[in-house]
């Protein structure tokens, strides 16, 4: 706001008036913009925030004073004006001044039929929105008689017990005092605070003389913008409606003319050229001068333009970034506005398929949008029937109660999943945002019958397994049959806007990725690295599960040496292949991390299947199973623990990892692999983990007869571990922090069951967000805080680094930079995001450490 103006609450627009978008509001702001640009805008009068709050009190300002600038007898209007458009407000109200004595003058300039269709108008909109009268009273008639004027009037007087007002005064006092009134009711400020208003916002009006856009020559209004608003492509778009008024022309169902020449039919531009003319020189000089894409609304009288407002077009995610960079091309805004000007978090819908907008929705379930995107197919309820459709060649929806480390076959081979229960950090969330996978979950209203192979809707509906249906993971539902999609829209723009991004991030931005798969769509999306490689889910593939079931049987460390060594080239390859893929970047990978109970079946018919594939009594299968079975095991013996305690696991990776980079450097394309340690607690873990992994380094060394490098880090995922960073680091060449489970052991809490009752804790105010989904600055940031600073106390040049679900998001990104980190790591399709708001937080914080 400027500094030592006097703001006064009634305010003649003038180029040169006091202004401030502040004060007065948005639209008051644009319409003296739209003065300075000297375009036809007609007297403007502002009235400030306190004004209105006055008038909705009772206080009301001098009407004489205000309605001095508009002449004898003006018509007017009345608009409202927030700080932000987007947070509503009431309509407008026009033609405030009709009485029956400008009645009779207007119909003798205008002619008989314009004015009396004028006053209906007024009448009508000053019944129902001024006086608050039953609007099926005040019908307007199919032609603007003298009878159906009288008609209307004699309504007025029957419901309000008085004539119609025949002060414009009294007309221009009661429009304010309901839009005042209006702003500050409970329901506005309900709705206008659920789009992200404070409680206490303000509402400005304006007060402008009336362009008619009724009369003898070419009147009427329209609207006219210079993009599409879907693709952000140039063209000219809009309605024009002779005879009309306001926005009446876009509200038309027929009789609106085009805009420029069409063969269709009539256009503006054929009905009046130099009118026409004047509207793209006045788009020429908004889009120059106020550095945005506008739609104008105008009106002709007689020929003759006038500019009413000027808005900022509607766009899509797509077209808002087209724009943007469109008018940095021009140079009319710097690069660098263009990056702050694009919602970092609309890039998903750019990457992914969307249900098309226009197209009808039969819902048959709505649940939690856990991932964007959307994909059609037909129902499957297991992961065995979702591979055996892939193999088929068919598109399938993957439903299920909650997915398990064991559907992850199954979650890949579909083209979207449903699950009834979970939240946006469930198991499905958490895979499906890593694969691109659309998905929903918390559908509770579904019921799935394994029996019948089908699944009941809220509604009753019964879909049979092979049923088709769409999966709209950005809207969170589930519609029936085949929907009309969008397709994905990673253009030239898309592509220019990141390479810019790119420039002014001091912040790294890495992938998780599992697969090779995973590690060429990171490359796609301009990962530098592989930041979380998780090697377990390597063995849910094919026939692996089934070594994995027979290396946690096997009785002692021989025995499941000899069955590691068969999973050893298996492992090779997918790290080989994964080296390649990354061309040089760095790669993370992560040693074997869950419970081995993950790996085991959990009903009756696997453990039969188990007991088949061992050849072992059904009775020994559940003995065994029953000696792994831990009370939380997810605090149990995972992660390092297993890598002490079980330490042929991590050598034969370890082996693996090496070998695979070995293989690389002879191949010409030499890597240093990052070893990480997960769920670290103690500096001795790290130590004894180290010291194996450094002597399967020197082996392959030995029997390769080659030299190469690697790194060695930890996942700092324990609060115990981020306390004792200090010594940890020192023998880390890295330290990554794993929010995900820091976040639940922080809080005490389990990511899969929080869902639960999170959203009455944040409803209730017990937590300001869903911690799972947002960074927690205060307690896990706090954590984080504390271990990287005594994580560089131990060893300055360690480095720092965030690779959990939370990575990606804006909140994490700019803690991070803050925080001088070297990179955060999130999945795939989130890349483009992190790398938009890294750049994002360095040009709004250029003083951060990562600037």
């Amino acid at each position: 706001m400027q500094k030592h103006l006097t703001f006064p609450p009634v305010l003649l627009i003038t180029p040169d008036a006091p202004m401030a978008a502040e004060v007065y509001g948005g639209r008051a702001k644009c319409l003296q913009r739209l003065i300075r640009l000297d375009l036809p805008v007609p007297v403007t009068v502002a009235l400030s925030f306190d004004a209105v709050r006055g008038i909705a009190a009772g206080r009301m300002p001098d009407l004489r004073a205000l309605m001095a600038p508009f002449g004898f007898a003006p018509l007017l209007s009345v608009r409202p004006s927030s700080l932000d458009p987007d947070w509503g407000g009431p309509g407008a109200i026009l033609n405030i001044g009709m009485t029956d004595e400008r009645h009779e003058a207007l119909s003798r300039t205008a002619g008989p039929v314009a004015a009396t269709s004028l006053y209906l108008r007024f009448i009508q909109s000053y019944a129902i929105h001024v006086a608050r009268l039953d609007p099926d009273a005040f019908t307007l008639p199919e032609e603007p008689t003298p009878e159906a004027l009288r008609a209307m009037l004699a309504a007025y007087e029957a419901e309000t017990d008085e004539p119609f007002p025949q002060s414009p005064a009294t007309q221009l006092a009661e429009a304010l005092r309901s839009m005042a009134r209006a702003w500050e009711g409970t329901t506005a400020r309900l709705l206008r605070q659920a789009k992200g208003a404070p409680a206490d916002a303000g509402l400005g009006l304006v007060v402008q003389a009336m362009a008619l856009g009724i009369g003898r020559g070419e009147s009427g209004s329209g609207v006219i913008q210079f993009v599409d608003g879907s693709t952000g492509e140039p063209r000219i778009a809009g309605r024009y409606l002779g005879q009309s008024q306001g926005r009446e022309a876009l509200a038309a169902p027929r009789g609106a003319a085009y805009l420029v020449r069409d063969p269709r039919g009539p256009s503006l531009e054929e009905a009046a050229p130099d009118a026409f003319a004047e509207l793209l020189e006045a788009g020429r000089r908004i889009r120059t001068r106020l550095k945005e894409e506008m739609q104008i609304e105008f009106t002709l009288e007689n020929g003759r333009l006038r500019i009413l407002d000027a808005v900022r077009v509607p766009r899509s995610p797509r077209a808002a970034l087209r724009i943007a960079v469109a008018l940095a091309e021009d140079g009319i805004i710097p690069r660098e506005e263009a990056i702050l000007r694009v919602d970092a978090e609309g890039l998903a819908r750019l990457l992914h398929p969307q249900v098309d907008p226009a197209a009808p929705r039969d819902v048959l379930v709505s649940g939690i949008g856990a991932s964007p995107g959307a994909a059609s197919g037909r129902i499957v309820l297991s992961p065995e029937e979702a591979e055996a459709a892939a193999a088929r060649g068919e598109p399938c929806i993957l439903v299920r109660r909650e997915t398990a480390p064991e559907d992850i076959r199954g979650m890949h081979a579909a083209v979207a999943v449903v699950t009834i229960r979970g939240g946006l950090t469930s198991h499905a969330a958490v895979i499906g945002r890593g694969l691109g996978l659309p998905c929903v979950v918390g559908a509770a209203g579904l019921e799935i019958d394994r029996r019948r192979r089908c699944v009941t809707a809220p509604d009753g509906r019964v879909l049979r397994e092979g049923d088709l249906v769409t999966v709209d993971g950005t809207a969170g539902e589930v519609l029936l049959g085949e929907a009309p999609l969008l397709p994905a829209q990673q253009d030239a723009a898309f592509r220019t806007l990141l390479d810019w991004a790119d420039l002014v991030r001091g912040l790294g931005v890495r992938a998780n990725a599992d697969t090779p798969a995973d590690a060429r769509l990171a490359r796609e999306f301009g990962a530098e690295g592989i930041g979380l490689c998780r090697t377990e889910h390597m063995f849910f593939e094919g026939g692996r599960i089934g070594l994995m079931r027979e290396m946690i049987f096997a009785e002692d460390a021989p025995a499941r040496r000899a069955v590691l060594d068969r999973l050893l080239p298996l492992q090779r390859a997918d790290f080989l292949a994964i080296f390649r893929i990354m061309a040089g970047h760095p790669v993370c990978i992560r040693l074997f991390d869950p419970p081995l109970h993950e790996f085991l079946p959990a009903d009756r018919a696997g453990l039969r299947d188990l007991a088949e594939a061992l050849s072992l009594p059904l009775s020994e299968v559940e003995g065994r199973i029953a000696q792994l079975s831990e009370y939380n095991p997810m605090l149990g013996l995972r992660g390092v623990r297993l890598g002490v305690t079980v330490p042929e696991i991590y050598e034969m990776q370890a082996r693996a990892i090496f070998e695979a980079a070995a293989e690389s450097g002879a191949e010409g394309a030499p890597v240093v692999p990052e070893v990480m340690i997960p769920l670290v607690s103690a500096r001795r873990e790290v130590e004894l983990v180290a010291a194996r992994i450094d002597a399967v380094a020197a082996s392959v060394r030995a029997a390769r007869g080659v030299d190469f490098a690697y790194r060695l880090g930890v996942m700092v995922e324990t609060p115990r571990a981020a306390l004792r960073a200090a010594e940890i680091a020192q023998h880390a060449a890295f330290l990554s922090f794993g929010s995900n489970d820091l976040t639940q052991l922080a809080y005490g809490l389990s990511r899969d069951d929080a869902s639960r009752f999170l959203p009455a804790y944040v409803a209730q105010g017990v937590f300001e967000e869903d911690p799972f989904q947002s960074l927690d600055l205060d307690g896990v940031g706090e954590l984080i805080r504390i271990g990287a600073e005594r994580g560089r106390h131990g060893r300055g040049d360690v480095v720092l680094a965030l690779c959990g679900e939370h990575g990606g998001t804006r909140r994490a990104i700019e803690f991070c930079r803050r925080e001088g980190f070297d990179y955060v790591s999130c999945s795939p399709f989130r890349v483009p995001i992190a790398r938009l708001s890294a750049a994002q937080a360095t040009l709004r914080n250029p003083d951060s450490p990562r600037a």
